[in-house]
């Protein structure tokens, strides 16, 4: 499946549910594991439950196939494996301690470049 309909179908299977603050990210010049990574925030145990769901539902129902799901039973964190993008649905506390998006969107190069700026700066 192309990989910008795939994207769409996790965009709008989240947006469905009343996902919040989703968030695309284009990895394929930082990892060759996955090509695009998808966060969205749920407000409860059951909604986060909810979105990951119906992402795997929306994913199979157009004929895609889903890797692994890890996370249902406790509905903090749940990733869905979907080969070509992988989905983080979390809770607002999480999402904002693991912080994915700084680290999915910088190269590591320009993380070491960011620390030695920040560095000299103090």
């Amino acid at each position: 499946m192309d990989i910008r309909k795939l994207q769409k179908i996790v965009v709008n299977a989240l947006e469905d549910i009343k996902g919040k603050d989703i968030e695309v990210i284009n990895t394929t010049k930082l990892t060759s594991m996955f090509d695009r990574l998808v966060i969205a925030t749920g407000d409860s145990n059951r909604q986060v439950k909810a979105l990951a769901r119906n992402v795997q539902d929306k994913v199979r129902e157009a004929g895609g196939e889903i890797v692994s799901v890890e996370g249902e039973d406790a509905g903090e964190w749940v990733l869905v494996d979907i080969g070509d993008v992988v989905v983080h649905v979390m809770q607002p506390n999480v999402r904002l301690y693991y912080n994915l998006e700084e680290l999915w969107q910088m190269t590591p190069a320009q993380r070491r470049k960011a620390a030695a700026e920040q560095a000299a700066e103090e």
